[in-house]
C-alpha cells in the first residue's frame, strides 16, 4: 500500500472527464487532518474542484499488480481456450462485438476527444476527422461486408482434376497481438482490432504508455463494452511489452519505430510468428514551380503541421524544390502558416503539442545541431513547459545532419534545393524507402518519371496524406489464413 500526501481544499470533490466521479472514498476527520481511503482507484486523470479552507489529505493508493511473463502466459492460455472453443469464429459473435464497438464510439465520443486532448492537445476537429471518424468508417465497413468476407470463394480447377470443384475458405489465425503507438492512439489501436475481430480471432491490444489518457480510456471501454474472454487490453511499458513478446502468438502487428520493430521481429522469430511492422520513414514532397502555389502550400501544411503537428508517419518530412523557386515557396509557406495558426502559433488552439518531454528534447537536439541551427528561415520558437515548438522551416541543411538522416516526427520542415527537379530522385533514393512520397507538378512527364523511379509505400500527386483515406487498408485480410477445401467431384459428397 502506498501513501501520497496531497494539499487539497476542504469540501473538495474529485471529478474526472465529463464531471463524473473518478473514484469513491471513505473520509474520517481527526483534528486538522482528513484521511481518505481509496479501495478502488480507477486509472484515469482527475482534478479536484470546489473550495474552502486548505487541508492536508493522506491518499492511500493500492499498488498495481505486476504483469509479468507468468501472467502473460496465463492470459494467452485463457484466450487460446476461448478461441479453440469456436466462439470467435461464429458470425453472430463477430457482429455483436463490432456493433459494441460502434455503440461505444457513439456513446463515448466526448471522452475519446478529451483523452486525445490530454495526451497531445489534439484539436477536437482533428481528433474527429483523423481518428474517431476513421474508426467509425472501419467498423461500418466491417459490419456491411463481414458476411461476404466469410463466404467461401469458388476457384477454378485444372483439367486433370475434372470434374472436381474447389473453393477458398478464410480461417481466423488464432490469438493475435496488436502493439499500438501514441501519435494516433485511438485509431491505430482500434482499427487493427476491428480487423482481428472481423476475421474471428482472439486479440490482445497493448496501447502506448506514451499516450496514458487514451490507454486508460481504452482499457476501461474494452472491459465495459467487449467480450473480455476473447478481447483484452494490457496497459504498461517496456516490462509488460516484453512479457507479451515472450509468448507464442499467431500474428503480431506493431506500429512504431524501426528500433522497436527489430525487437518485435526478433522476439517473434523465436516462435516463427508472422509479423506486420508499420514503421514510417522520411516522406518527401517534391514541389515544381508550374503549380497553383497557394493550393499546394495549404495541402503541404495540412499534411505536416495540421496533421498532429508533424507527428505522423505519413506526414511530409522534408521538401525538395529548385533553387530558383525556393524563396517564393518559403514566402507562401510563411503567409499560409499565419492564416492557419495565427501570428503567434505558440498560442494556437488548432495545433497539437509534442507528446512528451523526451520527444521535445530530441527535436530540440535536431534543431540545435551544428550547421543546422543557423539555417532556420522561419519559426523556431519553443516552450518546454507547454511542450510546444512552432512550425519551423529550414533551408539547405547538410545532408549528413541528423535532421536529414532520421525521421523528424515533429514540426521541423527542411527544404532542400536542387538545380532541376529530376535531381530530387537521387536524394530520395539515397534514403530508406519512405512510407509515402508526394509530388506537386502539372508536368505529365515528371509525374510518370516520379512514379517509375521512386519506390514508396504510398504515393500521391498534387496532395498529401489523403491516400490513406481513399485507399482503405482492409485489416480483415491480414488477420486471416487461407485454406483450400479438398477438391471432390461435382455431385458427390465430400469424403
Amino acid at each position: 500500500m502506498k501513501s501520497l500526501s496531497v494539499e487539497l481544499l476542504l469540501a473538495c470533490s474529485a471529478v474526472g472527464a465529463g464531471g463524473r466521479t473518478a473514484f469513491s472514498y471513505r473520509r474520517t476527520r481527526q483534528s486538522n487532518q482528513t484521511r481518505l481511503s481509496f479501495p478502488h482507484v480507477l486509472r484515469t486523470s482527475y482534478c479536484f474542484r470546489s473550495c474552502s479552507a486548505a487541508l492536508s489529505l493522506m491518499v492511500e493508493v493500492e499498488d498495481k499488480p505486476e504483469f509479468d511473463i507468468d501472467k502473460a502466459a496465463s492470459l494467452v492460455k485463457d484466450l487460446r481456450k476461448t478461441f479453440n472453443s469456436g466462439k470467435t469464429s461464429n458470425y453472430e459473435w463477430r457482429m455483436s462485438q463490432l456493433k459494441s464497438i460502434e455503440r461505444m464510439i457513439e456513446e463515448k465520443e466526448r471522452d475519446i476527444t478529451e483523452a486525445l486532448h490530454k495526451d497531445l492537445s489534439k484539436p477536437g476537429f482533428e481528433a474527429f476527422v483523423a481518428e474517431i471518424s476513421q474508426v467509425k468508417s472501419s467498423c461500418k465497413l466491417a459490419l456491411k461486408e463481414l458476411s461476404r468476407w466469410m463466404t467461401p470463394e469458388k476457384v477454378k480447377t485444372s483439367l486433370t482434376t475434372y470434374p472436381s470443384s474447389a473453393e477458398i475458405v478464410s480461417e481466423p489465425l488464432g490469438v493475435v497481438l496488436v502493439i499500438s503507438t501514441w501519435n494516433f492512439p485511438f485509431l491505430l489501436s482500434l482499427d487493427p482490432v476491428i480487423g482481428a475481430i472481423s476475421a474471428g480471432n482472439a486479440v490482445v491490444l497493448k496501447p502506448s504508455e506514451i499516450a496514458p489518457a487514451t490507454s486508460s480510456l481504452l482499457s476501461r471501454l474494452v472491459e465495459e463494452y467487449l467480450d473480455n474472454s476473447a478481447i483484452r487490453i494490457v496497459e504498461g511499458a517496456v516490462n509488460e511489452t516484453t512479457a507479451l513478446l515472450e509468448q507464442k502468438w499467431d500474428k503480431i502487428l506493431y506500429t512504431g519505430s524501426a528500433r522497436v520493430g527489430r525487437i518485435v521481429m526478433a522476439a517473434a522469430a523465436k516462435h516463427l510468428t508472422p509479423v506486420i511492422l508499420e514503421l514510417g520513414g522520411k516522406c518527401p514532397a517534391v514541389v515544381d514551380s508550374n503549380i497553383n502555389l497557394q493550393v499546394a502550400v495549404r495541402r503541404i501544411i495540412a499534411g505536416k503541421w495540421a496533421c498532429n503537428n508533424g507527428q505522423a508517419c505519413i506526414g511530409v518530412d522534408y521538401i525538395i524544390t529548385t533553387k530558383d523557386f525556393a524563396s517564393k515557396l518559403i514566402d507562401s509557406l510563411r503567409y499560409e502558416l499565419e492564416q492557419f495558426f495565427g501570428q503567434d502559433p505558440m498560442k494556437s488552439q488548432d495545433i497539437s503539442r509534442i507528446v512528451s518531454s523526451s520527444h521535445f528534447a530530441r527535436l530540440v537536439q535536431l534543431l540545435d545541431e551544428d550547421n543546422v541551427s543557423d539555417k532556420v528561415v522561419f519559426g523556431g520558437q519553443r516552450d518546454e513547459n507547454q511542450l510546444k515548438i512552432a512550425p519551423t522551416i529550414l533551408l539547405d541543411i547538410p545532408e549528413d545532419s541528423r535532421l536529414m538522416q532520421e525521421e523528424i516526427f515533429g514540426p521541423l520542415m527542411p527544404i532542400q534545393t536542387v538545380e532541376k527537379l529530376e535531381d530530387s530522385f537521387e536524394i530520395i533514393n539515397s534514403k530508406p524507402k519512405p512510407l509515402a512520397s508526394y509530388l506537386f507538378t502539372n508536368e505529365e512527364q515528371l509525374k510518370k518519371d516520379f512514379v517509375q523511379k521512386i519506390s514508396s509505400g504510398g504515393m500521391l500527386i498534387n496532395d498529401t496524406i489523403l491516400h490513406v483515406i481513399t485507399l482503405f487498408i482492409n485489416y480483415f485480410d491480414i488477420w486471416k489464413d487461407f485454406s483450400v477445401i479438398e477438391a471432390f467431384p461435382k455431385g458427390n459428397k465430400s469424403p
